[in-house]
């Protein structure tokens, strides 16, 4: 074998060595970019520098274990999504897309009530403002609806809430899905979920629903989507959840990444990931609440003080 020929051959094997090992970064870097690994290791480097102090004020997500996981019966055909606690009557809320429906269930995961809903199209997200009434997003329609649930209903039609036009005709099926209550402001949160972000809109006793809904404020946020979010009525603490990067995320006072716990098998006392999370809440013992499609229920306690 002519020498020339050797040597040819070793070099290309190395520039195709060299080629291969950039596309393999070339790949991770695009991977991690999409689903915010280097956000996640920023993410794990502030909780690091948190003080006892910080974390004690707040939620906290790395202290929660998983305590009950368990499949909310008659609901495998239906697609759960959007959860609130009810604080009148220590219960949860959460609404059905396939068939829509608004669905009272026990702290435990056991189905009380089933109220069927008339008029609604997609509803995704519910959310109770502690005084009696509910709001609910139809993110097909997009619209918003403001109600007084009666303590016997077993159905509900849409023309006898306060409908809010959200607007946003452009975003298909991907507009508004998540809701929280912020009573310290007096505001609904509306998560939107793809692009991800929140906006704020204002709700008084009586006038009901008042303005726009304003963009809030604050950092980027390190998930793909928003599916559902909740405030915590200690510290005011937002709480997001993104089903499609697997996270909760727990945001400060102001709007910057606090702590966040992965939704992946393995971790958090998760023996299998959660697939298609689209509600959580809480309730004031600071229990955490999470719904995942068609119908799994699961509910995480602080482990530690």
């Amino acid at each position: 074998m002519p020498l020339s020929f050797s040597l040819a051959r070793t070099s290309f094997r190395r520039l195709s060595f060299r080629v291969a090992l950039l596309v393999s970064v070339l790949v991770v870097l695009l991977v991690g970019y999409q689903w915010h690994w280097f956000d996640l290791i920023r993410l794990s480097w502030r909780e690091c520098r948190e003080t006892p102090q910080a974390r004690a004020a707040g939620i906290w997500l790395p202290d929660y274990r998983l305590a009950l996981e368990v499949s909310l019966p008659g609901l495998e055909e239906d697609e759960t999504s959007g959860l609130t606690w009810n604080p009148q009557t220590n219960t949860l809320f959460t609404v059905t897309g396939k068939h829509p429906q608004l669905l009272e269930l026990s702290p435990e995961g056991a189905v009380l009530r089933r109220i069927r809903l008339t008029g609604f199209a997609d509803p995704e997200g519910v959310e109770a403002l502690g005084d009696g009434r509910l709001a609910m997003v139809d993110e097909r329609h997009r619209l918003l609806a403001l109600f007084s649930l009666p303590a016997a209903a077993d159905s509900f039609d849409l023309k006898d809430a306060q409908r809010y036009d959200l607007g946003f005709a452009e975003a298909g099926n991907k507009g508004f899905e998540g809701l929280g209550w912020d009573a310290r402001t007096n505001r609904l949160l509306l998560a939107q979920e793809r692009p991800p972000a929140l906006f704020g809109l204002d709700v008084s006793a009586d006038a009901g629903i008042v303005g726009t809904p304003r963009p809030l404020s604050g950092d980027d946020l390190p998930v793909r989507d928003l599916s559902s979010l909740t405030v915590d009525p200690h510290s005011g603490h937002f709480l997001l959840l993104s089903d499609e990067s697997r996270l909760l995320l727990e945001l400060d006072g102001e709007g910057r990444p606090f702590s966040f716990m992965t939704l992946l098998g393995g971790l958090n006392g998760l023996r299998h990931s959660i697939r298609q999370a689209e509600g959580v809440t809480m309730d004031r013992a600071g229990n955490l609440y999470v719904i995942g499609e068609p119908n799994r229920f699961y509910v995480f306690r602080r482990t530690a003080p």
